[in-house]
């Protein structure tokens, strides 16, 4: 039996007295971990002294490029087209990937957008896209090629063999306490996104009360870190820096996600959401290369739209069927006239998930047409008796524990809060 070059416990003593791992290091600790030599203990134990004492810059890219390397890696090069992605660190109602995709490619740039499922508050792309009668989340390598060189966009899950050793590392981090740790959450992001292969990248990372991080001063550290990354492997990668305080849009919920996200492409849709659509088409355009391309021309006119329905198509979905709806509805209706000067992104999304538009645990179903849809956001004026916003689930026994978590998430009073701008920050290398 061969003998292994380090000592795990070790390695565990360098991270917790705060020194720094040597690359050697690092790369055989993630191979030793992903074929099971390192234990879920021993490196439950790691990754806490990591979570407690960080890493440097050259640790945390050595640590990506580990993880990269314990799987495969895509190539888009057979396109012969410029390839753009774009990731979220998740918000509520956050349906920006939907109309975000077809946009860009309809400017003949491809978008491989490999995408994942909610968990918690935070809404999944492919469970939203699964309310689409027909649609189908999985595709061979094959046929994503297929329908990048015809459509040029494609919505899916990602394959088992991308990064299979951040798979292993983050379900450990969700049980132990460590998932918030900048480094450990920017190689996980970017292992994934480097290795599916695509030329450029952008990165949303959002701050507020929805957000994965809260704090603004966090959500910029980590953009800058996965920013970093990105960059350092030959990924032409920025961030932008959004706001995640309110809910994005004026629905919470996969299918009603949707409708929303075709209004969008349809040339109307919130404000919010069209303005956040640009902005990151904008910048994934400038990074292939088309800084004088109109996101906003080609949502008016149609091309947008049109791709929409090719790419939907591609993957099974009937883009023209009827999209499902709850079998219950209950409105809760304003107490007084007023403005709206609240509404928390994170209790929406609690309440949301609560009425089944969610998963408490990986394995469990979703409800397709549950979820919140808001009549109204902060500094909008309201009159007693008005609707505020519409509760939708297929078991009502669900609206009692949803409503229960909406006190205090919102307030009416006498004047409009100030609001800055939905894109606080771009961030590049």
């Amino acid at each position: 039996m061969a003998v292994e070059p380090f000592d795990t416990v070790d390695l565990i003593r360098t991270k917790r007295s705060g020194d720094a791992l040597g690359t050697a290091e690092i790369d055989w600790l993630v191979d030793a971990y992903t074929r099971g030599y390192v234990e879920d203990p021993q490196m439950a134990a790691l990754a806490m002294a990591i979570f407690l004492n960080g890493m440097e810059r050259r640790e945390i890219k050595d640590l990506t490029l580990a993880m990269i390397a314990s799987g495969e890696r895509m190539s888009f090069d057979a396109l012969g087209k410029t390839t753009v992605d774009k990731h979220s660190t998740g918000g509520v109602g956050d349906k920006i990937t939907l109309p975000l995709a077809p946009l860009v490619a309809s400017f003949g740039v491809a978008v491989p957008q490999l995408s994942g499922r909610g968990l918690g508050h935070t809404g999944g792309t492919l469970d939203k896209l699964e309310s689409v009668p027909g649609w189908q989340a999985s595709l061979s390598n094959d046929r994503m090629m297929e329908i990048l060189s015809d459509v040029g966009a494609v919505i899916c899950a990602a394959g088992s063999g991308l990064a299979p050793a951040d798979k292993k590392l983050y379900a450990l981090r969700d049980i132990t306490g460590t998932v918030e740790c900048i480094p450990l959450i920017a190689s996980s992001i970017m292992s994934k996104k480097i290795a599916e292969g695509t030329g450029a990248l952008v990165l949303d990372v959002k701050f507020g009360s929805g957000a994965f991080m809260p704090s603004y001063e966090a959500s910029r550290e980590l953009a800058r870190t996965m920013v970093d990354l990105g960059n350092d492997a030959g990924v032409a990668t920025s961030a932008l820096l959004t706001d995640m305080e309110v809910p994005l849009g004026l629905t919470i919920g996969n299918a009603l996600e949707v409708r929303e996200s075709v209004e969008v492409l349809a040339g109307g849709g919130p404000a919010d959401v069209v303005e956040l659509t640009v902005a990151l088409a904008t910048e994934m355009l400038t990074l292939a290369g088309l800084p004088d391309a109109d996101p906003a021309a080609a949502l008016a006119d149609g091309r947008a739209m049109d791709t929409w329905r090719r790419m939907i198509g591609a993957q099974g979905g009937d883009p023209a069927a009827a999209l499902p709806i709850a079998r219950e509805q209950h409105v809760v209706n304003a107490p007084s006239s007023g403005v709206l000067v609240q509404q928390d992104a994170l209790t929406f999304g609690v309440s949301a998930w609560r009425l089944g538009a969610g998963r408490a645990r990986a394995q469990d179903p979703v409800q397709a047409g549950a979820g919140i849809e808001l009549h109204v956001k902060p500094g909008d004026t309201v009159t007693a008796g008005q609707p505020l916003w519409t509760l939708h689930t297929d078991e009502p026994e669900r609206f009692e524990r949803a409503l229960e978590s909406l006190d205090g998430a919102w307030a009416i009073g006498s004047s409009a809060p100030e609001r800055g701008p939905i894109v606080r920050e771009r961030i590049a290398g």
